[in-house]
């Protein structure tokens, strides 16, 4: 019997062919649970959500496209509890495993899209990303995502979670599959970079643990090696990543409240942990608050500028740390959330286009991620799949 890594929802695996032909004709892809799927009824990893929603009459834009290509879908696949998560497990629907390093996490929220990708169950899988969650499970279980730039994949018909920094991203374990998928799914004007110079993210790199940090680095050099760039080493966030990721966390969760606000009390829906804590904490926030960290917001978007804004640089920094064990104490989840979410803000903030490559391994895999400029997506797919051996 098939190992299906429990990453798909319950029940009967949703198949929907494709098209004949097309530029992705052949393959197989998952969707997480956040894209509708016509006739089929979207969870949202929560189980009141597809009871208080109508059933969806069309497909998702994404799944659209992907579908018009010739691509067959092949799962919807299981996602954490209303995506506001990075555990990669869901308190109704369980947790799926990660065939890279089965006593770790996969991490979430597009826990079971990395896990069909990682498990050769799929080709490729759809993934949103807000706080890092394409990012994060492509990092913890050794394959190929991609954050894109906010706004150039049509996101109608997906679950919101906070509008401003939802993105549509994908996962895939091969790079030439991987770079295909980008015309499909890209929309509006590109920007393309000639790249020549990558700086290394000295404070990302800074909050890995030990020897984390020693084999992302070396990963790092060789990839640099590889694409020519000449280096740069320093610290993308003069006020320190905390203080990023503090305005992150605050203006995502204003959003989320924002969105979900009514719907969370009129159904008072039956929250897992973690995620309870986080809609409680949520429901506390202010415009003060906003006002507090929205500056703090704009000063990151226009130090990313500053650093990629020339058309020849690229940022170099680790995706993310180690995936913590499935048995961790809630303060090693805690510590690892806090070193993660450093990590993913710069580009949640500034809306730019991250990808993170499988290409580093200390106790568990550690991806190293490509940062360009806004719109620079297609030239990012490019070069990772145009990286010689």
């Amino acid at each position: 019997m098939e190992n299906d890594y429990d990453a798909f929802m319950p029940g009967d695996r949703l198949k929907i062919d494709g098209k004949e032909t097309g530029a992705l004709a052949g393959k197989t892809f998952a969707a997480k649970d956040v894209f509708d799927i016509a006739g089929h009824p979207t969870s949202n990893g929560q189980p009141l959500w597809p009871q208080t929603h109508p059933l969806p009459v069309k497909h998702a834009a994404a799944v659209d496209l992907l579908l018009g290509a010739g691509a067959s879908l092949d799962g919807k696949a299981v996602c954490d509890e209303m995506c506001y998560s990075l555990a990669g497990d869901n308190a109704h629907y369980g947790a799926p495993v990660n065939p890279a390093a089965p006593d770790r996490a996969v991490g979430g929220s597009s826990s079971g899209s990395a896990a069909a990708v990682a498990g050769g169950l799929v080709d490729f899988a759809l993934g949103t990303d807000c706080g890092g969650s394409v990012r994060c499970p492509a990092s913890f279980s050794a394959i190929y995502g991609i954050r894109p730039t906010h706004g150039r994949v049509d996101d109608s018909g997906v679950a919101p979670l906070a509008g401003s920094f939802d993105v549509v991203g994908w996962f895939a374990r091969d790079a030439a599959l991987f770079d295909a998928i980008g015309p499909v799914l890209l929309q509006g004007a590109a920007e393309g970079i000639n790249p020549a110079r990558a700086i290394v993210a000295e404070d990302a790199f800074a909050r890995l643990p030990d020897l984390e940090r020693t084999a992302a680095e070396i990963a790092a050099a060789n990839l640099i090696e590889r694409l020519g760039l000449e280096t740069e080493r320093l610290e993308i966030a003069l006020e320190g990543l905390d203080r990023w990721f503090d305005a992150f966390r605050h203006l995502q969760a204003l959003e989320i409240w924002g969105n979900h606000a009514e719907w969370v009390t009129d159904n008072n829906p039956a929250f897992g942990p973690g995620v309870k804590e986080r809609f409680a904490y949520a429901a506390t926030l202010t415009d003060a608050h906003r006002a507090e960290h929205q500056p703090v917001r704009d000063i990151a978007r226009n130090r990313m500028d500053s650093l990629l804004g020339d058309g020849r640089t690229v940022l170099i920094m680790p995706t993310a740390p180690v995936s913590p064990k499935r048995d961790a104490t809630d303060a090693e989840v805690e510590d690892f959330r806090a070193r993660t979410m450093g990590l993913t803000c710069p580009a949640g903030l500034s809306g730019c286009p991250q990808i993170s490559l499988p290409l580093a391994t200390a106790t568990g895999p550690v991806g190293i991620s490509i940062l360009g400029p806004r719109g620079s997506d297609e030239s990012l797919l490019n070069l990772v799949a145009g990286l010689p051996d």
